[in-house]
């Protein structure tokens, strides 16, 4: 295990998944350093979905080579991507309507105590959790998640992440069909997960959420990564143009000083 302070939590080396001829990522070098949000920017057949897919577990990447801590490791699913602390909110969040809070986030990982249910640990986890990421919006942890609001669901799959010692959690558009005041909410607490010293891989769409919560963007274009630098050295008309094109015309879309 590496223990230079300066080496990001995850990289990744050269990394290539094909589909059939579809080149879908090639050649991707990625560096996701902790207590930091790297934003993941692109047009769709970027390759963003296909590569945090590879970070997750689900896809098994053709060649190059993914590094935990300086370590080499190889995914073979998504339990090998949890057991290293990567957890993924998907846009969907993967939430049952039917369920309350405590057992939505502990689904599939619930807590026994003499082969029954730990109701009571759960609760006390889930509310820990909450109040640590300054959630104030649920009322109760008993509540059914189809009486949530958006902001409140994203809010709960954001702490279902987060319960498991999580390191890195990877959020697809956190905010898509959310309101301000719900996004406000949203975003920061995917600024608190980074000040917590987690690392957070964020994909949105939205450019003024990438630049309110950022430190880092990264820009796929084909496939291919065309930029990664500090949020602070760029500006959105040269994402929008790298987006779009793979590159910008300094004459007309330069990097914010």
């Amino acid at each position: 295990m590496s223990d230079r302070p300066n080496d990001p939590l995850l990289r990744l080396r050269g990394v290539c998944k094909n589909f059939g001829p579809v080149r879908a990522l090639v050649d991707v070098d990625l560096d996701v350093p902790a207590g930091q949000v790297t934003a993941l920017a692109g047009d769709n057949g970027a390759g963003k979905s296909v590569l945090i897919k590879c970070i997750a577990g689900i896809y098994t990447p053709d060649s190059g080579q993914l590094f935990w801590r300086g370590e080499p490791v190889r995914l073979r699913g998504p339990r090998d991507a949890a057991a290293l602390g990567i957890e993924t909110v998907y846009q969907d969040l993967a939430l049952c309507d039917n369920l309350d809070v405590v057992q939505n986030m502990f689904l599939g990982r619930e807590k026994l105590w003499h082969h029954v249910l730990d109701e009571g640990n759960m609760e006390a986890a889930a509310v820990d959790t909450l109040r640590r990421l300054s959630v104030t919006s649920i009322r109760s942890v008993h509540q059914q998640v189809r009486s949530l609001s958006g902001g409140q669901r994203q809010s709960v799959a954001i702490a279902k992440a987060v319960l498991w010692n999580s390191q890195l959690v990877i959020m697809d558009e956190p905010t898509a069909a959310l309101g301000v005041a719900q996004t406000k909410v949203v975003l920061g607490l995917v600024r608190r997960l980074a000040e917590r010293g987690l690392a957070v891989i964020l994909i949105s769409h939205n450019m003024n959420d990438v630049f309110a919560v950022a430190d880092r963007i990264v820009v796929l274009y084909l496939g291919r990564v065309v930029a990664t630098c500090p949020i602070v050295d760029i500006d959105r008309g040269s994402v929008v143009e790298l987006m779009t094109t793979g590159r910008y015309d300094s004459r007309s879309t330069t990097p914010a000083a």
